[in-house]
């Protein structure tokens, strides 16, 4: 079966802004470029769902996932398996596995790997959670809302050195050096944040830096992995890493958006808990370029003092200038990035869905 950049995707963005009329000025602009510059025609037909394809693939990495939460200590894995079936998207180990399918990898350890990258994000959850105080994630209260803090940590803490243990399964130094890397390289990119709460003077770039290393870095090292287990040359291999790295930085743009254009019910999550940490996002500092002298200053002091109370003419700021296009704009931009990464796979329906996963992300609500 032959798949072809061709014809028709469609992005279904006016349906998505129609909450917020100032954010949906340029929401035909941004399709209309992203449909220009991806255009996909499956033949005979496209799968129904975008990520069928690796269905049984996602199978065989829950079995490896429940069977490696397996401890001697209960808590650690009441805790684990909460936090692990509270839901989520599990995209990085699906990016390792669309990876090796494009790449044509079948081994068993693509399981084994992808099941490490979801123990490290986890950990990373749940670590994020009590540094931020956070008491509610994907619709479900937080683990340290319902363990506490302490069990948070240290059942993070396991996941870290479980994820560690499987990696030496693998008996490849060069995918133990990519995740020993990033995993090193997401905890500077949380310090980084720590450092920055309630600075209202950080810039994009200090922005990017930021979130490429808490966020980024591991969509990153999973399409790395990736090519690595499938022995890809040096440039496809680059080309892997390219596309999960934009990947990764559009998706924490977008969920920066939705922090002040979302839905609470649809997200699992508090609206305007961004604000409330400190964190100067993008479309806030977008918002600070665009707006008044007023407006900035408002924005400002919300920064400074983490003040909820001020959420409403913060968004109504964020919307007035414009920001939330701004910011969406930066979003497609990685999309693009992360599409152009992937035409440089071979042509395959697992590239194509690669393809595709870029192409829907700026249709994202959750």
């Amino acid at each position: 079966m032959r798949y072809r950049a061709a014809a028709i995707f469609t992005l279904a963005l006016s349906q998505r802004d129609s909450v917020h009329p100032a954010a949906h000025r340029q929401s035909g602009i941004i399709a209309n470029n992203l449909t220009r510059f991806i255009v996909l025609e499956a033949t005979p037909h496209t799968p129904p769902t975008l990520l069928s394809i690796i269905a049984p693939d996602m199978h065989e990495v829950d079995r490896v996932i429940a069977r490696r939460l397996d401890s001697g200590v209960p808590l650690v894995g009441q805790v684990s398996r909460y936090i692990i079936s509270a839901g989520g998207k599990r995209l990085r180990p699906a990016l390792l596995l669309l990876t090796c399918g494009a790449l044509g990898f079948k081994g068993a350890q693509r399981f084994n790997l992808a099941a490490v990258v979801e123990f490290i994000h986890t950990a990373t959850l749940l670590h994020d959670d009590v540094v931020d105080d956070s008491s509610l994630r994907r619709g479900n209260a937080t683990a340290n809302e319902t363990f506490g803090n302490p069990a948070s940590v240290l059942v993070g803490d396991f996941l870290y050195s479980r994820a560690f243990q499987m990696m030496v399964d693998a008996d490849n130094m060069r995918i133990m050096q990519v995740l020993a890397d990033a995993t090193n390289v997401i905890a500077e990119g949380e310090v980084m944040q720590l450092m920055n709460m309630h600075n209202a003077a950080l810039d994009e770039a200090g922005y990017l830096q930021v979130i490429r290393s808490k966020t980024a870095k591991l969509f990153e090292a999973s399409a790395r992995v990736g090519a690595i287990l499938a022995g890809a040359s040096p440039d496809i291999e680059a080309a892997c890493a390219d596309y999960g790295q934009a990947m990764g930085t559009a998706f924490q743009v977008i969920d920066d958006v939705l922090d002040y254009t979302g839905d609470a019910l649809i997200m699992g999550k508090n609206l305007g808990d961004d604000l409330r940490e400190g964190k100067t996002t993008l479309p806030l500092i977008a918002a600070m370029q665009r707006g008044n002298a007023d407006q900035c200053a408002t924005i400002k002091a919300a920064i400074e003092t983490g003040d909820v109370t001020m959420i409403e003419p913060v968004v109504a700021i964020v919307l007035s200038t414009g920001a939330i296009d701004v910011t969406r704009h930066a979003a497609m931009l990685e999309a693009e990035r992360a599409i152009a990464a992937a035409r440089r796979l071979p042509d395959n329906p697992y590239a194509v869905c690669l393809l595709q996963l870029a192409a829907q992300l700026l249709d994202r609500q959750f």
